[in-house]
């Protein structure tokens, strides 16, 4: 364990208070016009999954716990959870449902991500930040449309809905943000 300054805390951290370990689901720094700066965190507790908020002036220390983070090869979803592997040691390693969240449908197989372990343990994964899928339905272009911020809905191969411009057909592949399942551009393969 290691003692940090609150501002200097990200995403899929781990850090201990009262004893129990937490994964950082968000962090944000507010610096108000008037008084002191606070880094509000949103927390995971490991055990039991319970979901807790916490503020910490930015100056307070906090209790860091190393986590290891290494890069793994997505393999296959199944009912034990979503399987992983380590394409150094050929390790397979299984992350349950509450780990992947609301990243799920972007996984691809094939796909490598940067897996969090604290002794063993999956607690946080983060996938790249673009991912290609291809367009299975889309509205039909209204005839006067113009090319200028017009966006119409569409499904993707993984399920997920999101705007794309009036030009893209179904069957057209497209990059998207994991993030949020914005439109990136076209995809160039």
């Amino acid at each position: 364990m290691v003692k940090v300054i609150a501002s200097s805390l990200r995403k899929g951290n781990v850090v201990d208070k009262d004893g129990k370990l937490y994964v950082i689901l968000f962090a944000e720094n507010i610096h108000p016009g008037k008084g002191t700066p606070v880094t509000q965190l949103d927390m995971r507790r490991i055990s039991d999954g319970v979901k807790v908020s916490e503020r910490y002036r930015t100056t307070e220390q906090v209790e860091r716990a190393y986590v290891e983070e290494r890069e793994h090869t997505f393999l296959y979803a199944d009912a034990e959870g979503y399987h992983f592997m380590n394409p150094e040691s050929y390790d397979q390693v299984a992350v349950p449902e509450s780990v992947v969240g609301d990243m799920a449908p972007y996984l691809l197989e094939g796909m490598a991500v940067q897996i969090s372990q604290f002794n063993g343990i999956a607690i946080a994964l983060v996938l790249p930040q673009r991912a290609t899928f291809e367009v299975v339905e889309t509205e039909p272009t209204t005839k006067g449309q113009t090319a200028s911020s017009s966006y119409k809905p569409a499904v993707l191969s993984n399920g997920v809905r999101t705007l794309v411009p009036p030009h893209i057909a179904p069957g057209t592949r497209v990059v998207v943000m994991t993030a949020d399942g914005a439109y990136v551009e076209r995809a160039k393969d």
